[in-house]
């Protein structure tokens, strides 16, 4: 983090087939080594599952999944006098994107599915029915924040 000025916020293109901003930031995470028509492929690619196999738009599977996923709150280590305390404290809108996002992907890469598309559908079909191991790291995270609610105090 620099100490000088802001960051600036890049802009992000929106993707062609759905012209959704929230699609291409997907795409880009889901990238490798610089290779997006490949992310791009594996993306819709779960998305054509996903239509198959529920009979819904895929875009308001995905975006239902997210929100499932999201975190509100997170836990931040604090030093105060020689100790170290987990302190609770609100996520802004960006990064509870990003770490939904994160999770998602992460959690589809585990999946024993063949193929990363049908892994890829596999975890946004359970997130976005409150399942899935990414709900789980979610429900974990606002555990650790209840539990250390004690120490909000010490928020910065």
């Amino acid at each position: 983090m620099p100490r000088r000025r802001e960051v600036p916020v890049r802009e992000i293109i929106a993707d062609s087939r759905y012209d959704s901003k929230l699609v291409a930031r997907f795409i880009n995470a889901l990238m490798k080594d610089g290779k997006k028509s490949t992310a791009e492929g594996v993306l819709y690619g779960a998305f054509d599952i996903i239509e198959k196999k529920l009979n819904e738009s895929p875009m308001k599977v995905f975006e239902q999944a997210l929100d499932n996923v999201k975190p509100i709150i997170e836990v931040k280590s604090r030093r105060v006098g020689g100790s170290t305390y987990q302190v609770p404290t609100e996520i802004r809108p960006s990064r509870r994107t990003a770490l939904g996002i994160r999770w998602v992907i992460s959690y589809a890469r585990g999946r024993s599915e063949k193929g990363m598309a049908r892994k890829l559908a596999g975890e946004l079909m359970d997130a976005a029915n409150q399942r899935g191991a990414s709900v789980k790291k979610k429900e974990d995270t606002h555990k650790m924040a209840e539990a250390n609610k004690a120490f909000a105090h010490y928020r910065w």
